[in-house]
């Protein structure tokens, strides 16, 4: 319904959304939350096969976006360690390898993937909810943040953001439920009654994947950042956006993090 217009760039693929359910037999004491709970038995494995995804944490969940093509490779991939369901007139449907007609698995890319640049800004971020029969009582002050807050300035020498002072802010709505990303400054802006977080009030700090445009076409981004945090079992949020991936891990984690993400880059090279 958005009109033609020579500022808006529609990628020429059409996306399905992957939502991972837990069947109950995770470890016990497993506490990672967010993206790292998929790492391995999902991204890594669709990365490995070629298979370029979009990230979408949420306060409720998390959320895996393929392209539609790349869907018979998807449940090649996928169908030996999860029971895959495809939703029709609002009912979940057993899916098989049989009921795509062109499931010939990719061959495994020849070279390793691009080891992006990470940065860590200094802003610290809320990861928040609000109920959705309140939400008109925040609206304008949304609108107000989306759409006429001042930018971060720019070093016009260096054509970069300050990363002390990086803006962030992701709103979704995705069946109902709201999901709210925003920093710390920001929050104080709204009425605190309306927006709820965990009962541990935590805050986030920010990795940010890229150092230019990333676009849609490569694959193994998300799992450059996934994989190490769940193998050190650290809690993530993460969104992928056209010119840049963001991971979000609790605060007082961040040290842990970027030696991590350090350590893998210099290996890599």
């Amino acid at each position: 319904e958005l009109p033609p217009s020579e500022f808006m760039q529609v990628a020429d693929s059409t996306w399905l959304v992957l939502s991972v359910v837990s069947n109950g037999r995770e470890p016990p004491g497993c506490q990672a939350t967010g993206v790292t709970k998929i790492a391995r038995s999902v991204i890594a494995p669709l990365a490995e096969h070629h298979v370029s995804v979009l990230m979408l944490s949420t306060y409720q969940t998390d959320f895996i976006l393929v392209r539609e093509r790349d869907l018979p490779v998807v449940i090649h991939t996928l169908a030996g360690e999860f029971d895959i369901y495809k939703e029709e007139s609002g009912e979940c449907v057993p899916v098989t390898c049989d009921d795509v007609s062109n499931g010939f698995l990719k061959p495994k890319p020849p070279a390793s993937p691009t080891l992006h640049p990470v940065q860590s800004p200094q802003t610290r971020f809320c990861v928040l909810t609000v109920a959705p029969d309140t939400l008109p009582a925040i609206a304008t002050m949304l609108i107000d943040v989306l759409f006429y807050s001042h930018s971060p300035s720019w070093d016009a020498a260096t054509g970069s953001q300050d990363l002390d002072s990086i803006t962030f802010f992701s709103f979704s709505l995705i069946e109902g439920y709201i999901s709210i990303v925003m920093d710390a400054e920001t929050q104080k802006r709204f009425p605190s009654d309306l927006l709820l977080t965990s009962s541990t009030g935590e805050l986030w700090r920010m990795v940010r994947i890229g150092g230019q445009p990333l676009g849609f076409d490569e694959c193994g981004i998300v799992a450059q950042i996934a994989e190490p945090l769940a193998a050190a079992d650290i809690s993530a949020y993460y969104i992928s956006t056209f010119n840049f991936d963001h991971a979000l891990v609790p605060e007082e984690g961040i040290a842990e993090v970027i030696q991590l993400l350090q350590q893998r880059q210099e290996s890599g090279r």
